[in-house]
């Protein structure tokens, strides 16, 4: 499997340098990026990535606002999304799941184990 395409949509610009870094050193992920859920949009959109790693407290637009309209968009329905958020609280997780995550994810996270859900999520997709 060659040109997966990732793209995280976090605020945080160093975290989005180190998850960039390490994925694309152990996998052949290709990581794109935007800072904010209204970006984050737009480059779902334009790229349409194999996979979605979506924070949830940002600028512009959150997280889960930006996930409700990924997943009411023809274009972008079908990605998987992945919240990779330090909001480790019930009512987010349940907002989510209500909204469609692939799955929840509570930062910090090993590089080995992202990849690791990422491809899990990403084959699941692929046998549906």
């Amino acid at each position: 499997m060659e040109g997966r395409t990732i793209l995280l949509i976090d605020d945080e610009k160093d975290f989005c340098k180190l998850v960039k870094l390490n994925l694309e050193q152990i996998s052949d992920f290709k990581i794109i990026t935007a800072y904010n859920g209204k970006e984050g949009i737009d480059a779902a959109r334009q790229n349409k990535p194999d996979l979605i790693l979506l924070d949830i407290m940002m600028p512009v637009m959150d997280g889960l606002t930006a996930l409700k309209i990924l997943k009411e968009d023809f274009a972008t329905m079908d990605i998987p999304v992945v919240m990779l958020t330090a909001k480790n609280d019930d009512l987010s997780r349940v907002k989510a799941i209500w909204s469609y995550s692939q799955d929840y994810i509570v930062k910090p996270i090993e590089a080995t184990d992202l990849k690791n859900k990422i491809e899990a999520i990403i084959e699941k997709k692929k046998k549906k």
